[in-house]
């Protein structure tokens, strides 16, 4: 299967395109695991490499029945050094053992033979085998030019894995470079355009009307908190699937996002990363649950992200 047909598959089986950001901070995680990683003989990094690795299985055990997609942020485990990184392949792994479709948000982008060996190490596809980081996809910034993407997107073809190209995202500073524009617009459209045109390619011939839905795997990054420049780019990128951030503690809604997905709930999952893995740190859940309960808090703010855009 391609990615956008695995990743469609999850969908339909979940109910839902939420897609939950492992973004693990040493300061925000429960007592119980900070204690526990700090009692082994490590240096700091490495406590916290312990940590994290934990605090993101557990995650995962609670929202793989739930959701289709985790999404483990990379910057996270370097920080924690060679055993920040083991432990992330071990929280991939582990993500893809319960059935989980992982996008690891690394937005790696080079030229040349420097962009194959990012493509080769993190695209594992269908096989978790294929590639060291074993990620069924990846993100991957655009901004070196159109050739940097060509070695992500030949990998990505071949080992049926998937890419999402930074296109708009949801950072507050975004309009300073993407709004940049010329007579041909802005320079956010000028890549969502290279985009549209990898996706198709992506499809390959005579698969439009499968269990793809007519999308490609060749995605992109469109941020909720810029809506109405969401809705024209889900206009301008037909058969484009969205990977969307800024849902939630960042600020977009349920009805900032709707317009991303088709009639079938396709075409795009939505991203909560501090409002699901921290539930337990803001109302209504710090009252509803003890702080040994982080877990169920994780389990609820999970089931009502999923119930908020069912009912928009």
């Amino acid at each position: 299967m391609t990615y956008i047909e695995r990743l469609h598959h999850r969908i339909k089986l979940t109910g839902n395109a939420v897609c939950v950001g492992l973004d693990p901070r040493w300061e925000s995680l429960p007592t119980e695991i900070r204690d526990s990683a700090e009692s082994r003989p490590l240096d700091p990094p490495s406590s916290w490499a312990v940590a994290y690795r934990e605090f993101c299985m557990r995650v995962i055990n609670v929202v793989a029945p739930l959701v289709p997609v985790v999404k483990p942020q990379v910057a996270f485990f370097e920080q924690c050094g060679p055993a920040g990184m083991l432990a992330l392949r071990d929280v991939i792994r582990h993500a893809r053992q319960q059935g989980l479709i992982v996008i690891a948000d690394a937005k790696r982008g080079d030229i040349g033979s420097t962009a194959e060996a990012y493509a080769d190490a993190w695209l594992a596809g269908e096989d978790p085998d294929a590639a060291t980081w074993g990620a069924d996809a990846l993100t991957v910034n655009p901004y070196l030019g159109a050739d940097t993407l060509e070695p992500f997107v030949k990998t990505a073809v071949a080992r049926q894995a998937g890419l999402y190209v930074l296109v708009r995202t949801s950072n507050p500073g975004a309009a300073r470079f993407q709004d940049v524009s010329d007579a041909g617009g802005t320079l956010f459209q000028h890549v969502a355009d290279v985009v549209t045109e990898l996706s198709s390619r992506s499809r390959g011939e005579g698969n439009a009307n499968l269990t793809n839905g007519g999308y490609g795997s060749i995605g992109a990054v469109v941020g909720a908190t810029y809506p109405g420049e969401l809705i024209e780019l889900r206009q301008r990128m037909a058969g484009v699937p969205f990977l969307i951030p800024g849902y939630g503690a960042q600020g977009g809604t349920a009805a900032d996002v709707r317009a991303a997905l088709d009639k079938q709930g396709l075409g795009a999952v939505i991203n909560s990363s501090r409002g699901i893995i921290f539930a337990i740190d803001r109302e209504p859940y710090r009252s509803r649950f003890q702080p040994h309960q982080w877990e169920a808090a994780v389990e609820q703010a999970t089931r009502d992200m999923i119930a908020d855009l069912q009912a928009t």
